[in-house]
């Protein structure tokens, strides 16, 4: 049951050599990827991590802090990962989903094949932030100017009520996230950015290959913040041939 609260699986896929663990932005939902479902072959299942506070979790308390929510997570995720997996993680979905690799190795469980970072800086090149302390209009503004949401549907008060608290609650996780990642991943790590990205430096996604004793690999796709959601066919494709690249983790 945990593990149904947590993850969406859009396409299931039973048989599936590898499952790719999907992790949304700071307010996002499992939205942001189910159109990839239809682009992965019949070898890769996509679980999709739904938060509390969204989705049919409207009413689940939201994490006291960040190691609260990978805590849960990682509880959902372990019965899951009885076949190689991988995790994409966008903006603050990255670092939540270092953290889970991570935790998750701490618990005995196998380790990820591969993190994808994506719009994201480096742990060491963290900035906090006070964007959770905003006031509604600020911070629609702030969703707005990174592009991840529509302006006409921020104007809305009833969805309003509804999304901010979430996003704010997100934001707070986030910027308030102290990172002390315990160790170093084995697994190869990819780090995406989008070219008009003003949020990260080439040299804070760079910052990654620091916490993997595997490979890295940086890629970049035309777009800013979103561009995942502007190119979502190359993305995939993307990620596919990196999965190929790297078959199996180094151990």
């Amino acid at each position: 049951m945990t593990s149904a609260r947590w993850l969406r699986r859009p396409r299931p896929r039973p048989n599936a050599a590898l499952r790719l663990v999907c992790l949304p932005h700071a307010g996002g939902s499992p939205g942001l990827y189910r159109t990839w479902a239809a682009l992965f072959p019949p070898e890769v299942e996509l679980l999709l991590v739904c938060p509390p506070g969204r989705e049919d979790r409207l009413d689940d308390p939201l994490p006291a802090d960040l190691s609260a929510l990978v805590g849960g997570l990682a509880a959902a995720l372990a019965p899951l990962l009885d076949r190689p997996w991988a995790v994409f993680g966008h903006s603050m979905g990255a670092s939540v989903g270092h953290e889970l690799g991570l935790e998750l190795a701490r618990r005995g469980c196998r380790p990820p094949r591969h993190l994808f970072v994506s719009a994201r800086e480096a742990p060491q090149y963290h900035r906090g932030g006070t964007t959770h302390l905003l006031d509604d209009d600020a911070l629609c503004a702030e969703l707005v100017r990174l592009g991840g949401t529509d302006a006409a549907l921020l104007a809305m008060p009833e969805l309003r009520r509804l999304v901010l608290p979430v996003v704010r609650g997100d934001y707070r996780l986030i910027e308030t996230y102290q990172p002390r990642p315990a160790g170093l991943l084995s697994c190869p790590v990819t780090a995406l950015i989008g070219t008009e990205d003003t949020e990260l430096t080439v040299e804070e996604a760079d910052g990654w290959r620091e916490w993997t004793s595997g490979p890295f690999r940086r890629l970049a796709f035309p777009g800013g913040h979103f561009y995942l959601s502007e190119h979502p066919q190359e993305v995939v494709g993307a990620v596919r041939r990196q999965l190929v690249r790297y078959p199996t983790a180094p151990a």
